[in-house]
């Protein structure tokens, strides 16, 4: 079970965008990094053509996911999540406020 999930909200904690806030919009799993929303974006420039008119192409960028940590529902601090099984399902649980995270896809 993986600790980030879609949905979740983080906090970006090394890099140019440190202390921003944002939602994870996507995982990749085999390449460790996840798609920030709002945050870290990406400006490519389309070229005028014959058929087409130029535009820019605004698109979030992947970013390494130990730049970044959970944030807290409860405290709105960063914190490390922990897992724990109950009725038979696995659970995952912010360490500082013992509050259950919820997958919020």
């Amino acid at each position: 079970m993986l600790k980030f999930k879609n949905g979740d909200k983080i906090i970006i904690i090394s890099g140019k965008y440190k202390g921003r806030i944002g939602n994870i919009i996507k995982v990749l799993k085999n390449e460790n990094r996840a798609y920030i929303d709002s945050i870290f974006y990406k400006k490519k420039y389309i070229k005028n053509n014959k058929n087409i008119k130029g535009y820019k192409l605004v698109k979030p960028c992947k970013i390494n996911m130990s730049n970044i940590s959970i944030l807290d529902p409860k405290l709105k601090v960063r914190t490390r999540i922990k897992f724990k099984i109950i009725n038979g399902e696995k659970v995952r649980i912010c360490k500082k406020s013992n509050t259950i995270l919820i997958n919020n896809k």
